[in-house]
Order: structure tokens, then C-alpha cells, then sequence
């Protein structure tokens, strides 16, 4: 029997596996993984795994060590490369492999890094997780002869990517990579998407040099707002580290938000799927859910989290769902699963046939007064106990809970949100109102709940109309 193995406490979340590299998250730790995972795998019968790795320095090593454990299970490992998280959930679809396991650390720091896993045409999340903890903790894995093959996918990617394009008019696109794992993928897409294009930061690079892979957060958006006026552009285009969110800049230099993507998009779905259920996440704005239900549409609050929205939207038959974090899923025409490339050929189409422009789309929405995403920082082994108080005392005091995912709370000034992050040691607050007054009114009783808590009064970032 192969030695048993540990994980660190931290490391196995809700809907992936995180940690730093050489601290919480080790090559042994990956091995382990390939263990526990192919086991799951060929118990169910299945063959073959796609493997897929970001531009993170520690990502080549973490995969070997992966591959490796899959191998010694007796699975057939087709191994696709560096790039971006979508591209492996499309090889896995595509070549119809029993399952897809991603190396990455998506938004997080440097030193931060993970794995993304599907299983089927589904996603790894939960108990499913903490399952493979317990596994490895038993060495409770099959052994076989197993193999592997190198395989690209590229060119089918980007064709099938290209495929949906619907625009009818060329528009000038500036897109920002931030030297995540998107790069070579966003240089042969924009090669054949018709229209100008102006690529920042196309180079992958581990160290990110130039800003931050996260389009939530504004400041990360600097140089792509620069580029959108410098080169006089229709609209910008931003990604995280592995290429599974999007973020987006009018022509005016404004940020369009998460939530206001998925406004856009539902209108032009419900077209063609009327009725349907569109999802969003708790953090998303009540513009959005009403404007899904002004378009015919049945709006559903579900959690955050790609794994949890992309189970629920397989359960309702949703084509559309997304998120604050800019995760949008298509079912509509395309697999369900987040790819903010193909989110990026879906809007810069739906702008060019529309004969508008992002600003004027942007505007039509209602207008609302809310905070960004805001991040106190915490000890991951407090944070889930705070929302739990927090949830306590606001129940009690009778209010408008909604308690799906952290604490939402809806008052006649509008509602705040306080949930426990899941891939960072923070907690994520949000508010929004119809007035600024409101809008004071709501931080300050977020900020009170936190402070009972024992938290110091963080700084709350300021609201602006969106």
C-alpha cells in the first residue's frame, strides 16, 4: 500500500484546492490529488483525463506531480499545456475524457497556486473534495499502469471560440492578458476576429509584472483604460490569471461591471430562450435581477462560487448565469462552463450587432448607488465564524435575512452583503441603495456588525453609481 497523506487544513475549499506554494501546497501534494482523484475516476469507470496547466513558476512542477498520481491509478492522461482554465474544460469536453484537472491560482498572489477539477461534464466541489482528503489520509487509491500523451488543442479552441462570433460591423478592442495564462490563446483569437485589436500584456509571465490578474478590482483596470482612450477604442477587455474572468471597460473609460455583463448578455439571450432562468450570485445588484425579469426572464439568487453556479445552472437548465467576480457561464450555444475569452467574442458581437456602444448599453441599465467588492483581510480560521455571529444578531433583531450564502440583509435604504471568501483569507463585503444617504446608512451598519465581531472598523470602500 502507498503511504497515507496529509493535506494542510486550509487547503481543500469549497470548490477547489488552494494554498502557497512550498508552505501549504507542495508537489506531494498534487501527487496525492492524481491519486485520490483518478481513483474517484476509475471506480466510475472512466479512461482518460485531461490535464492542463497557467502560467504560474510553480505550475510545471505541480503538474508532473499530477500527472504522475493520475498515471499510477492505470488512467490515460492527455496532457494539453500551458493555458488558460477554459481551454482545459473545452479539451475535456471535446475529446469527451471521463475528467479535467487544471493547475492553477487564478486571481490569487504569486506564491499562490491550485487545482480546478471536473468530473464528466460537472463540476468537483464540496464534500466531493473533502472526500479526496479522506482518501489520501487512507491511502485509499487503486494502482495501475497507466500513460500519457502531450496533445494541442489550441487551434480547435480558438475555432470554436471563433464560431459564435455574430457581429456585423468591426470595432476597435483593447485587451488586457495582465501576463495570465490567456496570452497565446488572445493573440491567435484577435488574429482572426475581424475588427482592430490592441493586446496588453500578452506575454505569460508567473511574476505578473506589469498589474495584478483581477479585473474586479478597478486598479487593475489602469492600463487598459489608457489604451481604450489612447487608441480611441470601441471598448476593453480584461482577464484574470487563468482566463476564466472577465472584466470590461466602456469607450468612455468606465468599468462594467460583473453583474452589469450579465444584465447585457440576458437581454440578448432571452431572445432566443424566453422565460428562462437566469442566474446570479448573492453579490450581484437587484438591478440585475430585476432587469432579467423586465426581459421575460426568471430571475434565481444563488451562491457565489463557478462550481456551485455551474451545478445549479445544469439542475434549472439555465443558459446564462454569472457572477460579481465576472464568472459568466453560457449554456446558450455554448458548455456551461466560464470562459471569459468566450464571453469577450459574445460581447464584442452583441455590441457590433446591436449597431451601439458599450457606454450606451451600460446606461439603458437602471442606475444604482453600491460599493465595489470590498476585502477585510482575516484569519482563515476566523472568517466563517464572524459571518455565523454577524448571521446571529441579525436575525434576531428581526431583519430581511437572506442567509443562501453569508448574510444578506435588505432594509428600505437597499441591502449589504457579508460572506467568507473562499479562495482568499478575507471577508467580502458589498452594498448598494437608491440614494447616497442610504448607501452611508448600510456601510455603517455593516461596519457595526463587523466591529461587534472583535474586527477593528475597516475602511469601507466608497459607492459609486452603477
Amino acid at each position: 500500500m502507498s503511504e497515507a497523506h496529509t493535506f494542510h487544513p486550509t487547503v481543500l475549499r469549497e470548490y477547489d484546492i488552494r494554498g502557497i506554494v512550498g508552505k501549504t501546497l507542495t508537489p506531494a501534494d498534487a501527487r496525492a490529488v492524481g491519486r485520490s482523484f483518478g481513483t474517484v475516476v476509475v471506480r466510475q469507470g472512466g479512461k482518460t483525463v485531461c490535464v492542463g496547466y497557467d502560467g504560474r513558476l510553480s505550475s510545471p512542477e505541480l503538474e508532473e506531480a499530477l500527472v504522475e498520481g493520475l498515471v499510477s491509478t492505470g488512467l490515460h492522461v492527455l496532457r494539453i499545456g500551458l493555458g488558460p482554465t477554459p481551454m482545459l474544460y473545452f479539451a475535456t469536453r471535446d475529446r469527451d475524457a471521463a475528467a479535467g484537472i487544471m493547475i492553477t491560482g487564478s486571481h490569487n498572489p504569486p506564491d499562490y497556486n491550485g487545482i480546478k477539477m471536473m468530473l464528466g461534464k460537472g463540476p468537483v466541489y464540496g464534500q466531493q473534495i473533502l472526500d479526496l482528503g479522506t482518501m489520501a489520509a487512507k491511502a485509499d487509491w487503486v494502482q495501475g499502469q497507466g500513460s500519457s500523451e502531450k496533445i494541442d488543442v489550441q487551434d480547435e479552441y480558438v475555432a470554436r471560440l471563433l464560431k459564435d462570433y455574430d457581429g456585423t460591423r468591426d470595432l476597435k478592442v483593447a485587451w488586457d492578458a495582465g501576463n495570465g495564462a490567456a496570452g497565446e490563446i488572445l493573440r491567435r483569437l484577435t488574429a482572426k476576429l475581424p475588427g482592430e485589436h490592441i493586446l496588453l500584456f500578452d506575454e505569460i509571465d508567473g511574476n505578473f509584472p506589469n498589474h495584478h490578474p483581477d479585473p474586479t478590482v478597478e486598479a487593475n483596470l489602469v492600463d487598459l483604460k489608457k489604451a481604450v482612450a489612447e487608441h480611441g477604442c470601441d471598448l476593453g477587455i480584461g482577464f484574470d490569471g487563468d482566463g476564466d474572468r472577465i472584466g470590461a471597460i466602456d469607450h468612455k473609460g468606465r468599468v462594467v461591471w460583473g453583474d452589469q455583463l450579465v444584465a447585457l448578455y440576458a437581454a440578448d439571450v432571452l431572445k432566443s430562450h424566453p422565460g428562462a432562468t437566469i442566474i446570479a450570485d448573492v453579490k450581484a445588484s437587484q438591478a440585475l435581477f430585476d432587469e432579467i425579469a423586465k426581459h421575460g426572464g426568471n430571475p434565481l439568487m444563488w451562491k457565489t462560487g463557478h462550481s456551485l453556479l455551474k451545478a445549479k445552472m445544469a439542475e434549472t437548465g439555465s443558459p446564462l448565469a454569472g457572477e460579481m467576480s465576472g464568472h459568466i457561464f453560457f449554456a446558450d450555444k455554448w458548455y456551461g462552463f466560464d470562459d471569459a475569452l468566450y464571453c469577450g467574442v459574445r460581447l464584442v458581437g452583441l455590441v457590433s450587432k446591436l449597431n451601439t456602444t458599450l457606454a450606451a448599453l451600460r446606461d439603458a441599465l437602471p442606475d444604482m448607488l453600491n460599493t465595489p467588492e470590498t476585502r477585510f483581510q482575516i484569519d482563515e480560521e476566523r472568517k466563517f465564524a464572524v459571518v455565523e455571529e454577524v448571521k446571529g444578531r441579525v436575525k434576531a433583531s428581526g431583519a430581511k435575512v437572506n442567509d443562501i450564502d453569508g448574510v444578506r440583509v435588505t432594509t428600505d435604504d437597499g441591502w449589504w452583503l457579508l460572506r467568507a471568501s473562499n479562495t482568499q483569507d478575507v471577508l467580502v463585503a458589498r452594498a448598494e441603495s437608491y440614494s447616497q444617504e442610504g448607501l452611508e446608512r448600510l456601510k455603517t451598519a455593516l461596519i457595526e456588525q463587523l466591529v461587534a465581531s472583535g474586527l477593528s472598523a475597516p475602511s469601507f470602500e466608497g459607492g459609486g453609481s452603477h
